[in-house]
């Protein structure tokens, strides 16, 4: 079978998504310096916290999060996408506002975050992820104003993620 020019462009065409949508391989592939993030999700003293723990303050390294099933982590709003069937969900809060700025939020698994703030969903202002790069694997950047905020991970295929709030440098 001969393929015409034309059925070539068409095949490309219907690839194009798919190759698109595949996210970079490696630690070097994210969009912006992840050393501080990396080491914070890494560090041997990271805080274990059960979903719905509150936090008095942001934490100075990381901290490792317990996820449930999503009914049972019982968001405090449901999330901006519905999670799958078998994956994990859950929250904490921070109760003393951080001083307002851009903020990185970062994840060792992949996870659909929600940062609500003042009863609102915050968007990121950045985004960047890739895979096979140890001990992280998306991060986020947010402005924060000096109130409380709630962070929702959902959607996870693990059953505990270790995050890091840090402000960006």
């Amino acid at each position: 079978m001969r393929i015409t020019p034309v059925v070539a462009l068409l095949l490309l065409a219907a690839a194009g998504p798919a190759l698109a949508a595949e996210e970079p391989s490696g630690c070097d592939k994210f969009k912006w310096p992840i050393e501080h993030e990396r080491a914070a999700l890494t560090a041997p003293d990271r805080a274990k916290l059960n979903s719905g723990a509150e936090l008095a303050a942001l934490p100075s390294t990381g901290v490792t999060l317990a996820l449930l099933a999503p009914t049972a982590a019982k968001l405090p709003t449901p999330p901006e996408r519905a999670p799958k069937d078998g994956t994990f969900a859950g929250f904490t809060s921070v109760k003393t506002a951080p001083k307002a700025g851009i903020y990185t939020i970062s994840l060792s698994a992949g996870a659909w975050v929600d940062v609500v703030q003042d009863g609102h969903f915050l968007k990121p202002k950045g985004f960047s992820g890739a895979t096979d790069c140890e001990g992280i694997r998306k991060t986020m950047k947010y402005q924060l104003a000096d109130k409380p905020f709630v962070l929702q991970v959902s959607g996870s295929s693990e059953n505990s993620i270790s995050i890091a709030i840090l402000p960006s440098e």
